[in-house]
């Protein structure tokens, strides 16, 4: 019951986020050489360790790229790579990559029993709330929310970015949502989820 009453406080703050500029999808291939290198010429990076952004949420993905510019999301060559962009041309990029089909991968099989209880229903005893309440039961997330797509992420870069959640090392979720939530997963339990969400489609 707590963690039903913490989403629903959270979810506000997410809700109370800014508007941005209306973006360009066409412009946005344009502007997307660069994003190639690591993500991938439509967003399906084969490196485990950049993220797949084909088919992201376009708010996440323009908020992502904004917070990287000020600072608030720190990672060195995101913040380069941002440093000369505008805002008209963050967008763009989001319009473009939110537009493209991202592709799923596979879970190893001994994973996905633990990762989909997690996933589903998390771990009343420790505290760790259900993914599934915010980023969907498919992992489709929640675009007006600004949670973002699941569904098909490398496992790898999943339990990286959940490490820096549970560190405090990345600190741009609304609320401390991820924060909290990371802070109490195990180890194993991370493994475990970002597996699962890997065979997500």
């Amino acid at each position: 019951m707590k963690n039903i009453l913490l989403i629903a406080s959270l979810v506000s703050f997410a809700f109370a986020g800014s508007a941005f500029a209306a973006g360009d999808a066409a412009s946005g291939k344009e502007k997307s050489a660069t994003c190639a290198g690591c993500h991938g010429m439509d967003g399906n990076s084969a490196a485990p360790t950049f993220p797949k952004i084909a088919g992201q949420g376009e708010g996440y993905l323009y908020k992502q790229l904004m917070e990287f510019k000020s600072g608030k999301r720190a990672n060195a060559t995101m913040m380069a790579m941002v440093a000369a962009l505008s805002e008209q041309d963050m967008a763009d990029l989001a319009a473009f990559y939110a537009s493209q089909t991202g592709k799923s991968g596979k879970a190893a099989e001994d994973q996905v029993e633990l990762g989909q209880a997690i996933y589903r229903a998390g771990n009343e005893g420790s505290g760790v709330a259900a993914c599934a309440a915010c980023h969907g039961p498919t992992g489709a997330g929640n675009p007006q929310a600004r949670f973002p797509k699941l569904s098909g992420q490398h496992a790898d870069y999943t339990v990286a970015q959940l490490k820096l959640f549970a560190k405090g090392e990345r600190a741009n979720d609304a609320g401390s949502m991820m924060r909290v939530v990371a802070s109490k997963m195990s180890e194993a339990e991370m493994n475990a989820v970002a597996q699962y969400i890997q065979g997500l489609r």
